[in-house]
């Protein structure tokens, strides 16, 4: 049988990479040779099957990349499972010799050598998914200016509290629905490289401090109120549909990642402010993603929510983020480390809003008026104002959480207490200090992550021993693998311990990741007898802990949930019955 000529075919239930709206996607199999002439095909192959339909949208995309195309197309919203069997004919039949091929044909899909036979295929399948109602019921939505979510089971209009949900299968007609209960809320995008699930918890915090009740959905669940609802990586469309299905709730911040826009698009066609909080090298050879503007373009997606009466907060720190916003059409707010750069004073002079540290103080200029929010230093968050990166976290936030609604006091208020209790922001720089060992736990998983974290704990000023756990998730390149590596031989560390991440592997090998970072970690000078492996995350941290002497530093990125709540209560179990370095460890 002929391979298939794609490597991936999907959904596109809402906004996404390529247009707004919905549609389909398929990634062309890496090493397929391909021309102008295949995709000439591919669309005439594509617009027979939608006039066979009768569809009418006509908006094509083809993306050449490094490693192939991506070729997605508009296709009705209840009708997207025959979107993607259209993408697949089209483009097989484009791509692949067809004349004497060893037929493909699984019972339901396309037959790639009868175009009539597949026409007819395509129409019923077409017939079989179609949903006038939904459809109905979508363009009432549009009509009284209200949110709508859409998954396979479950239809809401509005959001929180002024919303309702019913099965897909027992819809309202549009009479019947009581509009005038209905209504959006407050509801931010958080998305980024680094940052996100801190800055999540920030605003979450902010919203709820204003006196909304809050969900939000992050990389470790969805949560009301600050109570998990479900556990696990929630950062995509189901955990942002979850969050705002909340019958309680006010006000919605949800985190936003690159794997969940370019898998299905977004969740929400309209969102009251959004955050990119920087770029930075990771989860490229993904989708057609191989450098920062290409991943850049993907954080963006999030502007599409954005409205007029909106806005969309950028880090000014970051240079791939400065030359993409010239594309933006959405309202920007920018936010740096320095609030007097020149591109914070020129926003500020066309009375725009902005964020930013001077002399040592966070600054807020919102609607015409510059706002003290306090003393960087003294925020929890931002380690004596070591910690960079949670500054600019910090910066972030106050901006998006301004654009919300909420208060200066309030902003100046949460900056000034996060952080202080470690279950604030769990998995993110948390500190123990036992005896004079002090351990950090964090969730550093790419060089820019990790060195931000080096330098906020001053790894290079150390007086003691250094010890660091290394990992990472397995769909990264082996690229990916050794920059991490490499940011942590820089410091010198006595002892690294590298492990698996569990559920994590993502089609690597047991300790195929651990041996990729050995090897790097060698070539760069680390010492033979420094590096272990340690496959099993919680093991893993035990082992620099018994190794530990009084004045030593440990840096522990844990990434697995219930390993890190195990490490954690491992280190508040240490410090509660006065555990020294050298004393035997608990067991487990």
């Amino acid at each position: 049988m002929l391979p298939e000529p794609f490597e991936d075919s999907r959904r596109l239930t809402g906004s996404n990479l390529y247009f707004p709206g919905t549609g389909a996607a398929l990634e062309a199999r890496p090493g397929l040779a391909f021309d102008e002439a295949t995709l000439e095909a591919w669309a005439r192959n594509l617009q027979l099957a939608r006039d066979a339909l009768g569809w009418l949208e006509q908006t094509t995309v083809q993306r050449r990349h490094r490693t192939g195309v991506s070729l997605a197309f508009t296709a009705p919203a209840d009708q997207l499972y025959t979107a993607t069997e259209i993408n697949e004919w089209a483009w097989w039949i484009a791509a692949m010799d067809t004349e004497n091929p060893e037929p493909f044909h699984a019972p339901g899909h396309a037959a790639v050598w009868d175009t009539d036979l597949a026409l007819q295929t395509l129409r019923l399948a077409a017939r079989a998914e179609a949903r006038p109602a939904l459809i109905a019921l979508m363009q009432s939505a549009d009509a009284h200016g209200l949110p709508f979510l859409v998954d396979d089971d479950e239809a809401t209009l509005g959001e929180g509290e002024g919303s309702r949900t019913w099965f897909v299968d027992e819809l309202p007609t549009p009479d019947a629905v009581p509009w005038s209960l209905l209504h959006a809320i407050p509801t931010a995008l958080v998305t980024g490289s680094n940052g996100k699930t801190t800055t999540v918890r920030l605003l979450a915090a902010m919203t709820r401090a204003h006196g909304w009740r809050t969900a939000h959905s992050c990389t470790d669940g969805v949560y009301f109120e600050g109570q998990a609802l479900e556990a696990g990586d929630f950062s995509g469309p189901t955990g942002a549909r979850t969050a705002l299905r909340q019958s309680g709730a006010q006000a919605a911040i949800l985190e936003t990642a690159r794997g969940g826009m370019l898998r299905r698009g977004l969740a929400i066609s309209r969102a009251d402010a959004a955050i990119v909080t920087n770029i930075a090298a990771d989860h490229f050879g993904e989708y057609g993603i191989h450098d920062l503007d290409d991943l850049a373009l993907v954080k963006l997606v999030v502007a599409r929510a954005v409205g007029p009466q909106g806005l969309l907060a950028l880090n000014a720190d970051d240079p791939v983020l400065l030359r993409q916003s010239q594309k933006l059409d959405c309202p920007l707010g920018w936010f740096a480390l320095d609030f007097d750069s020149p591109l914070l004073i020129a926003h500020r002079e066309r009375n725009d809003p902005t964020s930013g540290v001077r002399n040592g103080r966070l600054l807020l200029h919102f609607d015409g008026q510059t706002h003290d929010l306090g003393e960087v230093a003294s925020m929890p968050l931002t380690l004596g104002g070591r910690a960079a990166y949670n500054i600019a976290n910090l910066a972030g936030a106050v901006l998006t959480g301004a654009a919300l609604g909420i208060g200066a006091g309030t902003l100046a208020s949460v900056c000034a207490n996060f952080g202080r209790a470690r279950a604030d922001n769990p998995g993110r720089l948390q500190r123990w200090r036992l005896g004079t060992l002090e351990v950090f736990v964090d969730y550093a998983h790419n060089p820019d992550g990790l060195q931000g974290l080096l330098d906020a704990v001053d790894a290079q000023g150390r007086s003691g021993r250094l010890a660091i756990v290394l990992g990472h998730a397995g769909n990264r390149e082996d690229a990916d693998l050794r920059a991490v590596a490499a940011t942590a031989a820089q410091v010198r560390p006595e002892l690294v311990v590298l492990k698996d991440i569990a559920g994590y592997e993502r089609g690597r090998a047991a300790g195929e990741i651990a041996a990729i970072m050995r090897a790097q970690l060698l070539q760069d000078g680390v010492a033979q007898s420094a590096v272990t492996t340690c496959l099993d995350e919680v093991e893993a941290a035990r082992i620099p802990l018994a190794w530990a002497r009084e004045g030593d530093l440990l840096v522990l990125p844990i990434h697995e949930m219930d390993a890190r709540e195990q490490v954690t209560a491992l280190l508040d179990q240490l410090a509660a019955t006065g555990w020294r370095p050298g004393q035997p460890l608990p067991e487990l």
